[in-house]
Order: C-alpha cells, then sequence, then structure tokens
C-alpha cells in the first residue's frame, strides 16, 4: 500500500475504522439451523490535526460476546493481518473518491449470536524507533526518514483496544458498524515533545448514506484548495458527528455514515475565510444521499480576517494523561450554534505543575454566512450575522480513563476575541 497521501489538504483533523458484520450465510447443514456469518473489516478516515501521516500497524481485530472477557480467555474470534498492515490513515480521509476512502483488512467466519466486545491490535513500536506506528509533522516529506516520530503506544494498546458495543449478528443477515477512530483527539503532545497514541473511537452503526455537496474553488487564490484545510462538518447540537477534507481537485465532499433520524448542521471552514453554515439537512436511511449543492452551483465562502485565540486549561484533580480539547463556538443569528475549530491541547511541560495544558486556535472575524436547508440551490447570506461576527464560547472538555472533566471555571461565555484581554481564555476543568 502507498503510505502517502496526494493531492489532499494539508491539515486533517480526524481517523476512523470501518468494521463491516457481514452475516452473510454459510450453509448449516440443511436443516434450517442457525446460520454463521463472515465478520469484514475495512479501514476509513476523516479529517486530523497537522499531519502529513499518522500511521498505525494493524496486527488482527477481535469480537467476543462477554464485555469482561481476558485477552487470553476463550471465546475470542480474531481477524489477523500476515504480515501485520502499516496504514497510512490520511490516505483515506476522502471519501469522494471512488472506493469512498476503503482499505479492506480481511475477514472471519462469525457465529450467529449476542456481541458486546470488540478490540483492535496494534503493533508495538520497537524500542524508539518509528517501525510501526508513527507521525510526520506537516510541511515535513513522509519519505524522510528521520521526519517520522514514533508513536507512544501504552501497553493496552498492545493488547487490543477495548471497545465495549453490543450488536447482534441474527442468522443469514448482515449487520455493519463503523468504528470512527478520532485522530486530532487521540494524538497528545506530551511537554517533552513525544506524542501519544490515546485512541478515541465512537462505535455507530455502518450505511453508506450522508450528504454531499460542492465548495467554489473561485472563492481561494488562484482557484486552488492546496493547502487552505477546507474542512466540512456534520453537526447536531453543535457537537461535530462527522468530518471531512474537501477534494481539493474537485471541491467535492461527502458526510457519510449519519443517523437518518436526525437533521444536520453543514459547517464548511477554511484557511482565511468565513464559515459557512446551511442549517437543518435531513438524512435519508441508505443507500440515499442528500445533496445541498452541486458543481456547476457550488458553496463560495467569503474570506475574512484571523485572530488567534490561546491559553492554559487547569484539569482538577491534577493529571498530564488526559485527552484535553478545546472547542471554539459561535451562536448564528437564527441558530444554529456551531463548532467552528476544535483543537487538542498539549501538556505543558515539566517545569509547570502537573495538570496544565495550552491551546492555540486561529479564528475567521467576518460574518459567518447561513443557508438552511431546501430546493437546490441554497442561498448563503451573511445577512443580519453582523452582530454575532468575532463572537465565540470557548469551551474545554478532559477524560482520563472513564474520569470525565466537565466543569469549566469561569463558565464559559461569548467573548469579542479582537479585544486583547479576551485573545487569552485560561480556564479550570473539574471532574465531578
Amino acid at each position: 500500500m502507498n503510505y502517502f497521501r496526494c493531492g489532499f489538504g494539508k491539515t486533517v483533523s480526524s481517523l476512523a475504522v470501518l468494521i463491516g458484520l457481514f452475516a452473510a450465510g454459510c450453509g448449516s447443514g440443511g436443516d434450517g439451523g442457525v446460520q454463521p456469518g463472515v465478520l469484514g473489516v475495512s479501514l476509513t478516515d476523516a479529517p486530523a490535526c497537522g499531519y502529513e501521516a499518522v500511521v498505525v500497524t494493524v496486527s488482527r481485530v477481535r469480537i467476543h460476546q462477554s464485555d469482561s472477557a481476558n485477552e487470553n480467555g476463550a471465546g475470542w474470534t480474531d481477524i489477523t493481518l500476515n504480515p501485520p498492515r502499516p496504514i497510512n490513515l490520511l490516505d483515506l480521509n476522502d471519501p469522494t473518491q471512488p472506493n469512498f476512502a476503503l482499505d479492506y483488512l480481511g475477514e472471519t467466519p462469525l457465529a450467529a449470536g449476542h456481541y458486546t466486545q470488540l478490540r483492535l491490535v496494534l503493533e508495538a513500536n520497537h524500542g524508539n524507533q518509528p517501525s510501526a506506528n508513527w507521525i510526520v509533522l506537516e510541511g515535513q516529506d513522509p519519505n524522510i526518514l528521520s521526519n517520522r516520530i514514533p508513536l507512544e503506544t501504552p501497553s493496552g494498546i498492545q493488547s487490543g483496544i477495548k471497545l465495549i458495543h453490543e450488536f447482534n449478528v441474527p442468522s443469514g443477515q448482515r449487520v455493519d458498524l463503523l468504528l470512527d477512530f478520532d485522530a486530532c483527539h487521540s494524538i497528545v503532545m506530551t511537554g517533552s515533545g513525544k506524542y501519544k497514541l490515546k485512541p478515541v473511537i465512537k462505535v455507530i452503526p455502518y450505511a453508506l448514506n450522508g450528504i454531499e455537496g460542492f465548495v467554489d474553488k473561485d472563492s481561494f487564490t488562484n482557484q486552488s484548495l492546496v493547502g487552505k484545510n477546507v474542512i466540512a462538518s456534520a453537526q447536531f447540537d453543535g457537537e461535530i458527528v462527522r468530518s471531512t477534507i474537501v477534494n481539493t481537485d474537485t471541491g467535492k465532499f461527502f458526510l457519510a455514515h449519519l443517523d437518518p433520524t436526525k437533521d444536520y448542521d453543514v459547517v464548511i471552514t477554511a484557511d482565511d475565510h468565513a464559515t459557512a453554515v446551511i442549517a437543518t439537512v435531513p438524512v435519508d436511511p441508505a443507500p440515499s444521499i442528500t445533496p445541498i449543492s452541486t458543481s456547476g452551483a457550488p458553496f463560495p465562502l467569503a474570506s475574512s480576517a484571523t485572530q488567534g485565540v490561546s491559553g492554559t486549561v487547569t484539569l482538577n484533580p491534577a493529571d498530564d494523561d488526559a485527552s484535553v480539547v478545546v472547542a471554539a463556538k459561535q451562536t448564528l443569528n437564527a441558530g444554529p450554534s456551531v463548532t467552528v475549530k476544535s483543537v487538542v491541547a498539549s501538556v505543558l511541560d515539566a517545569g509547570v505543575p502537573i495538570g496544565d495544558y495550552s491551546y492555540e486556535v486561529t479564528l475567521p472575524t467576518a460574518a459567518p454566512w447561513r443557508g438552511v436547508y431546501g430546493g437546490l440551490p441554497i442561498t448563503l447570506t451573511d445577512a443580519a450575522q453582523g452582530a454575532v461576527a468575532k463572537l465565540y464560547t470557548v469551551e474545554g472538555s478532559a477524560q482520563v480513563g472513564t474520569t470525565v472533566y466537565g466543569t469549566q471555571a469561569p463558565v464559559p461565555s461569548a467573548k469579542d476575541i479582537t479585544v486583547p484581554a479576551n485573545q487569552t481564555q485560561d480556564f479550570t476543568l473539574t471532574s465531578p
């Protein structure tokens, strides 16, 4: 496999693993009994933050009917990759490609029944050499070995990233699950400059439905999207559910695998451009795709000045092993509230008391553009949005294991980020 990405935007923010449970009939002796199925596994990706390559080496996928089963216990069904396969997840971050950005890993027979545990097993690095799991920072050449930084993998990952999720495999039927592996929130930089892999993974039903649209390349200098970090996301109640890079050649984006019982707000962001929001976009069950713009009438993005906001996040109780995420949110006139940028905070160096993390986010200061789903073409306008320009609410969240830090002080509120006093925002996150 080609480890390295070609032709996509340079900044990416999340990863995903696609689990397909194929319960195709495998025969049952002709007596009408329960038929086994087949478990098939593929990989896909959505955007991650500031890397040219994120490589993980997958050795096995494990499935068990008990959520408390030990990795050495009986009853596991394994998909084994021999040899283990290194995969640059950033090669898989554009689902507008013909293969929907999937990398097939293999399959195994799976008995019909109720399952409660999945494990994704990665190879361990050998010493401090980036042989199995590694990253390359934005702007560096992944083909140069010295640019590859090893990803530290906790011992628990070597026994398998444990995912508790209940699902049934009916006799002779197919069940699909999506394992959404979020690289942006899974890679944490320590104060000493090392990078740790701390997997943040969601398990959701998989079906090939979603939302597709196009961004107007004429909105950008030289009509090029390359290097502009053009990201589209589907959001619900201001939280990012799915995100993807925009294809730099065509301007197309595809937000796949969405819940057909919900309406989503589609948010489009790019460097040096105002935010665009298309509100209340409906999604139908698979295999239906909801178009919100076309290649002939793509969404334009307006230019915008930007302003950085930075600060320190302090955890109480203190812990230097947390995954700390800082989101900058904006509430549009007539709604909705959306996340414009989300970043992972970094642990401050050993000279600072433990539990302190730093963050920095760059935001557009121009008014956002808003449209509402309806007949195409959907018109975007910044009319009535001038009052909310420059106003952002900075919110933090953190988790260590099962400990969640959910209380923020001072209480987050909307602030004008062009005011110097609001360009540094420090806050504390406390766990109950």
